[in-house]
Order: C-alpha cells, then structure tokens, then sequence
C-alpha cells in the first residue's frame, strides 16, 4: 500500500497526505486522477483492502476500509475493464459478500459476473468460484454453488496459456469446495 500511496504522490502531488485524511480530501484528491494512475490506484486499493481483511482485530485499520474502497471504485470509473475485468472480477466478490447496508449488491455482484465471464470469454476460473463463495453460499444456493464449480472445472486450462496456473489453483479450490458442502450448506 505504501509503495502504490509513493507512486501515486508522483502522479497527483498531495496523494499520501490525502489518503492518511480520508473523506472529502480524498474524495477531492481523487477526483485529479487520471486514466494512467489506474494501475496504481487499483493495486494500491487491492493491497490496503487485503490489510484491512487481514486486520480485523485492528480498529485504526478498519477505519481505513472507506478510503481503501474509494482508490478501487475510482479505478473503475477511470478504466472499467483494466486488466481483462480485473475489477469487474474484484467486485463480485466485495459486492456480492458485503451487506447491503454497506453496498452490497447481489444484482450488481452478478452485473460484474456477467461482464468479467464475457471479458474473459469464460476461460477464467476465477469469477465462477467469487460467485459461488460471494453469492451462492450467502444464500445457501447448494445447485447454483455447485453448478459454477463445476463451470470453473470444465475449463481447459491450455486454452488460455498465461492463465494455466491461476485456472490450476482455481480449479483445485473449487475442487476443495464441493468437498466442504456439509460446512457451508446447512440441510
């Protein structure tokens, strides 16, 4: 988070500063950034949200979820589909898992399932098993959570060759999963 908040100072002066605030400065920091600082404000966002999941024990970084939450949303009004829908992928997860009285939305979790599949034309494993852990298992959808699962296994992972190894670690999650239904499904 420290090395994304140090580029991002390069390119819109001010950046860390703002960031430590919060809120409107953010907001208004923000607001200066442009399509070139998406990488930066993804990665950066990404990496402050996993300190935060991380952290929970940690009320000061907890606090921080706001502020990293905004760097992510700003990349994606900047650049929606960075990275072959990386934030697309991202806020199936985020959305489809938070309550809705913190922004959580199933409908748009499954807008961004939709979006991601198409960008990816359905050789990621990855957004199946966001969806299904995301969505399927919070509204203890046995069929639905088993029915992407078995999307992810089904794709060849020599189809899209710079994927094989994030489809393998996928797929032996989702393979893991279907072994778990007793855990996370109650009868």
């Amino acid at each position: 988070r420290n090395y994304g908040l140090r580029g991002l100072d390069l390119s819109c002066k001010g950046f860390s500063k703002a960031a430590a605030l919060g809120g409107d400065d953010l907001k208004k920091t923000l607001a200066r950034t442009q399509k070139k600082d998406v990488e930066l404000l993804y990665w950066t966002g990404m990496s402050w949200i996993a300190a935060v999941n991380l952290g929970k024990n940690d009320p000061a970084l907890m606090a921080d979820l706001g502020s990293a939450e905004l760097l992510v949303f700003r990349a994606f009004d900047l650049d929606p589909d960075f990275d072959m829908g990386a934030i697309h992928g991202f806020l199936v997860t985020y959305q489809g898992s938070m309550p809705e009285a913190m922004g959580g939305s199933e409908k748009k979790a499954r807008e961004h399932f939709k979006k991601v599949v198409e960008m990816t034309e359905g050789l990621s494993a990855s957004p199946y098993l966001a969806l299904a852990e995301a969505v399927a298992v919070k509204n203890q959808n046995k069929k639905e959570f088993e029915e992407l699962l078995n999307q992810a296994l089904a794709i060849d992972v020599d189809k899209k060759p710079e994927w094989r190894l994030q489809n393998l670690i996928y797929q032996q999650r989702a393979k893991w999963l279907l072994t778990r239904e007793e855990e996370l499904f109650a009868e």
